[in-house]
């Protein structure tokens, strides 16, 4: 019965392409340089309704959607907890489909924020937000970029080279799926990488770095095609194989956290995603294309990076409206989920950890999905990173964070001072 359902729930969501449905067409910055940046791009509802359809009638899918919540409660109960999490995905994928209905206007906007969040939103009362994150680390991060440069980070290979070398590295990891694991170059994506259910793309005009690549592997490989054959994997529960936005906070999260213990990561990278963050503050708080592009210009960025990175914050709202706030989803599910690891330990509840990679999951469901292991309803992750593997190792490194997380950083740089 729940795998019926489950199934009924994979089979709905799958024309749902949020991002598919959130392109600009090539000929918005074609036209826009034409203009010498100085002209606001016209994107409104017709563009992406006749350029860019869903393939999909959004009120019948609405209407399936209710009828699969229904029939979850009909037939689980109403707090079964593995049809509380079915249910919730539902009413998830409706508020998805109520945000595609209303691309190109400003209630878009605030949709994306039901889903994804605020650049200030709190994560306990009181608590730092994202935009001080942001505020906090950038001026760090701009200051040692320049020191860190090494060879691993001279962009050498091409799209299709970089094919080859992140495909062997997969296939090394994924050793019992190598007839699955396939990469290929594309020319339909913004970012310079993304992972679906099948392949990872990388985008066709893209050069990579030896360091590029190392991120790729963990980042699009490890975290987003290891969740998703782990999800596959499942005999009943196979709803873990695909995910709603929540569970888009914990894979980025995880995502950025594997960038970090594997000393993949580096100063531009995080800097890129901090710059994110700031740039969709400066839209939540009225700033439009042209002032946002001048922002990234400013940054060093070439037109055509800051063209692309602006775009990301605007695809789905209007140029003078609120922003497309995805792209918080990185620092806020790292943050999230760090502090998530630190208190499982703290508890002793080391258990759970792995748990995370089961596949598209929540941090809010992983108790329940600890127990439906023990019902034998969720079997355990196959792929687990190994420093997610070895928790001795793990819990070692959280141990002395719980400690240095107590000392006041400013007293220690009077204390430094002399040495530094």
């Amino acid at each position: 019965m729940i795998r019926d359902l489950s199934e009924r729930i994979v089979a709905a969501q799958r024309p749902i392409r949020i991002l598919d449905a959130l392109k600009w067409d090539r000929s918005v910055e074609s036209h826009f340089f034409k203009k010498g940046c100085k002209e606001l791009p016209k994107v409104t509802g017709p563009e992406y309704y006749e350029k860019n359809p869903l393939r999909f009638d959004p009120d019948k899918k609405i209407d399936e959607f209710y009828e699969i919540e229904r029939d979850i409660r009909r037939e689980l109960g109403q707090f079964n907890s593995v049809g509380s999490i079915m249910q919730r995905m539902c009413r998830e994928y409706c508020t998805v489909i109520e945000m595609l209905k209303v691309r190109g206007t400003p209630n878009f906007a605030h949709f994306s924020q039901q889903l994804f969040g605020g650049s200030q939103d709190a994560f306990y009362a009181g608590a730092p937000t994202l935009k001080d994150l942001a505020a906090l680390i950038s001026g760090t991060l701009a200051s040692i970029q320049p020191l860190v440069d090494m060879d691993i980070d001279k962009k050498i290979y091409q799209g299709e080279q970089a094919v080859v070398l992140l495909g062997e590295r997969l296939s090394n990891y994924f050793q019992d799926e190598t007839e699955q694991i396939r990469v290929k170059v594309s020319d339909n994506i913004v970012a310079d990488a993304a992972a679906g259910a099948e392949f990872i793309r990388l985008r066709s005009d893209a050069v990579f770095s030896e360091r590029d690549i190392r991120v790729l592997e963990v980042h699009e490989g490890w975290v987003h095609l290891g969740t998703t054959l782990n999800g596959l994997s499942q005999p009943i529960c196979t709803f873990l194989s695909k995910g709603p936005p929540s569970s888009t906070i914990t894979q980025e999260g995880l995502a950025i956290i594997m960038e970090i213990f594997t000393f993949s990561s580096h100063p531009g990278r995080m800097q890129a995603l901090t710059d994110r963050i700031t740039a969709i503050n400066m839209v939540e708080n009225g700033a439009n294309f042209i002032e946002l592009f001048q922002f990234y210009m400013e940054k060093g960025n070439s037109k055509e990076e800051s063209y692309a990175r602006t775009m990301r914050v605007f695809r789905g709202s209007t140029v003078t409206g609120g922003p497309f706030t995805k792209d918080l989803v990185y620092n806020k599910g790292f943050i999230l989920i760090y502090n998530y690891i630190r208190l499982a330990i703290q508890k002793g509840s080391l258990s759970k950890i792995p748990l995370l990679f089961l596949g598209k999951t929540t941090l809010e469901d992983i108790r329940v999905l600890s127990d439906l292991i023990e019902e034998g309803l969720v079997v355990m992750p196959k792929y687990i990173p190994p420093q997610f593997k070895d928790l001795a190792a793990l819990s070692s490194w959280m141990c002395y964070s719980l400690f240095l997380n107590q000392l006041d950083l400013k007293r220690l740089a009077q204390e430094y001072k002399e040495i530094l």
